[in-house]
C-alpha cells in the first residue's frame, strides 16, 4: 500500500490562493483530490490518472482548481484559486485504480489530510 502525506493548507482570505502537494511513497495509477468540511460527506474534487488523459474535476472548483503531477516525484499538486468560504475543509489526497474518478470508496490508500481555511 502506497503511503500518501499532503502539505500547503493553511488560512487565506476569500478571493486568495493555495496549492497542495500530495508525495507518494510509490507509483500510484490515479490521484484524487477530496475534501471533508465539519458535518459533511467526504467530497470528490479532482482527479488525475497517471496514463495521461483530462484531469476530471467537481463542478463546484471547475475553473478555479487545477491538478497536476509530477510522475518522476511522484508527487501531485493541486492549485486552489478564487477560494471563498465554502471551500474551507479538510483536504485528503488519495490514491487507487477507480472506475469513478470522484467516488472515494474506490481509492485504496489516503493521506491524513491538510487544513484549508477561507474566511470572508
Amino acid at each position: 500500500q502506497v503511503h500518501l502525506a499532503e502539505s500547503g493548507g493553511g488560512s487565506v482570505q476569500a478571493g486568495g490562493s493555495l496549492r497542495l502537494s500530495c508525495v507518494a511513497s510509490g507509483y500510484t495509477s490515479t490521484i484524487g483530490w477530496f475534501r471533508q468540511a465539519p458535518g459533511k460527506e467526504r467530497e470528490g474534487v479532482a482527479a488525475i490518472r497517471t496514463a495521461g488523459g483530462d484531469p476530471y474535476y467537481a463542478n463546484s472548483v471547475k475553473g478555479r482548481f487545477t491538478v497536476a503531477r509530477d510522475v518522476a516525484k511522484n508527487t501531485a499538486y493541486l492549485q486552489m484559486n478564487r477560494l471563498n468560504p465554502g471551500d474551507t475543509a479538510v483536504y485528503y489526497c488519495a490514491a487507487g485504480s477507480p472506475q469513478t474518478l470522484l467516488n472515494p470508496n474506490e481509492y485504496s490508500s489516503w493521506g491524513r489530510g491538510t487544513q484549508v481555511t477561507v474566511s470572508s
